[in-house]
């Protein structure tokens, strides 16, 4: 019996990792650069690369208001800024129309002054929803795929454990001079067992994030399943003040009064965001939300105003249930201050593309030649789905940056803009190395692995041609986030020239 238990284990965990493994290296590797989106941003966005300032020299609401206030439409139903932080120097103002579509600007905050239309999405833009919804947003569709993905994740790894009995040998075994399909079990081994905790914790809290999606019996039985019951359910466990303007003008009092007001509340916290609601009407009112950069939690504090007076309307802080909720929300988005902990999260999310890349591996080589022998194409499919879904995703994340630097800031074609052309770069070059992959068969990984390290030399090279900075000068200027990047993609294509000597050996 417990063979046979142990089989089927082994079997769920082989197929469910072939069947589901592209995608979840992909949600892996765009979490994993996630991490360090606004240090990525920093790199794709030149202009955005000014001194970072500290809470100490805050810039005024008050004259961010005056710069933004006369570039908000009349009828817009709100305006928010986003203020700097320690990792992104810039004020981020955006506003939602009368016709619910959003637009923003960046601002600088010494000057006040805004900054010239970047003509990217950054990260923080494309790369953050790519891993959490896949830019694909028709019926949450995007959202679910990562929810099948994330379960699938957890019952690999319960049954990952189950299969290997000797997990504790297993750990300190790793031997990279054996056969490649020795040496791809030892390190899936190794990286799965040693970042244990780490992956199992991203994928229960992914799920756990978006419950109302993966779990709305949560709330169904208190609160109903219709709109409004949903609607009800939300403003209780997250905080909604609402009121309808009163379509007649009003004045807009102190936002630093209400800031100082708001940081006294919160016994020195301070906000991350101001939100402006029926802005210019005389029933606006104004949002803070309290900052987390040092906290775990994304906590869920705030705080509304009367615009034109400044009396507060409304305070709202979570409840224990979503506390924990949002305490496994910051355990999963990362957005805490915490630097040795962002680093364990990035090789965490390493170690996490390593396992999945290296059980593809494994599957492949143990059955090369049987299916040669046999006539059969399994192992032809899965190895192009392997390579299109590991090097030709770096390859299409090298090709976004070199078309970040080359593209002209004026870009644009049959209607699509320069930031457009940049993501339309990303799918394909992706597209094409799931082509490249089939049609070449083994020969893909050493071209794609070449391709990568030269596409990687290439965007540190269009850095320095086009911004003038280098490593060296970044570092003097403290530049820190632009020369951590140079350094990753130089980073990258080293491993790329490693992984390319392995596979040659092999």
């Amino acid at each position: 019996m417990g063979d046979t238990f142990t089989k089927s284990m082994a079997a769920l965990h082989t197929w469910a990792g072939v069947t589901i493994g592209a995608l979840l290296f992909a949600i892996f590797w765009m979490g994993t650069l996630s991490v360090f989106s606004n240090e990525i941003d920093r790199w794709m966005l030149p202009d955005t690369r000014l001194e970072a300032r500290d809470a100490a020299t805050a810039p005024s609401l008050d004259r961010i208001a005056q710069a933004v206030v006369p570039g908000v439409p009349a009828g817009a139903r709100q305006w928010r800024v986003d203020l700097p932080t320690a990792r992104t120097p810039v004020v981020e103002f955006s506003y939602r129309g009368a016709d619910g579509a959003e637009h923003g600007r960046l601002l600088d905050p010494s000057s006040y002054a805004f900054l010239p239309p970047q003509g990217s999405a950054g990260a923080t833009g494309f790369i953050v929803p790519f891993h959490y919804h896949l830019h694909l947003n028709w019926m949450e569709t995007g959202k679910w795929l990562v929810g099948v993905a994330a379960m699938t994740m957890l019952v690999m790894l319960v049954s990952g454990v189950i299969v290997h009995k000797k997990i504790i040998a297993q750990f300190f075994t790793f031997r990279p001079r054996k056969r490649l399909q020795r040496s791809a079990l030892d390190l899936h081994n190794l990286t799965g067992v040693l970042a244990l905790p780490f992956h199992f914790a991203i994928a229960l809290s992914g799920l756990v994030i978006f419950m109302t999606i993966y779990f709305p019996q949560s709330y169904y039985g208190a609160y109903g399943s219709t709109a409004k019951d949903k609607a009800a359910f939300t403003a209780e466990a997250y905080g909604r003040y609402t009121r309808k303007p009163a379509n007649a003008p009003g004045p807009l009092a102190s936002l630093d009064a209400m800031r100082d007001r708001a940081e006294r509340e919160w016994r020195g916290g301070q906000p991350y965001f101001v939100r402006v609601w029926n802005p210019g009407d005389a029933n606006s009112y104004v949002e803070l939300r309290r900052s987390y950069a040092h906290d775990m939690t994304m906590n869920l504090d705030q705080i509304y105003f009367d615009a034109a007076t400044g009396e507060v309307l409304a305070r709202f802080e979570a409840g224990p249930v979503m506390t924990v909720q949002r305490f496994f929300s910051g355990l999963h988005f990362v957005r805490f201050e915490r630097w040795t902990l962002r680093w364990l999260y990035f090789l965490g999310g390493i170690s996490g593309c390593v396992m999945i890349a290296t059980g593809f591996l494994f599957w492949l080589e143990g059955r090369r030649a049987r299916h040669a022998k046999h006539g059969l194409a399994g192992v032809a499919v899965v190895e192009g789905l392997t390579i299109g879904s590991v090097t030709g995703i770096l390859l299409a994340t090298s090709a976004l940056f070199v078309a970040n630097r080359l593209l002209p800031a004026d870009a644009g074609y049959a209607g699509v803009d320069r930031a457009g052309m940049e993501i339309r770069v990303f799918y394909l070059v992706w597209v094409l190395a799931f082509c490249h992959a089939w049609g070449r068969c083994t020969r893909a990984w050493r071209e794609q692995l070449w391709a990568i390290a030269g596409l990687c030399v290439l965007a540190v090279g269009l850095n320095w041609v086009t911004t003038g900075e280098h490593v060296l000068k970044a570092l003097a200027q403290g530049q820190f986030a632009v020369a951590g990047m140079d350094l990753g993609l130089f980073a990258t294509a080293l491993l790329a020239m490693m992984a390319l000597r392995r596979i040659k050996r092999a």
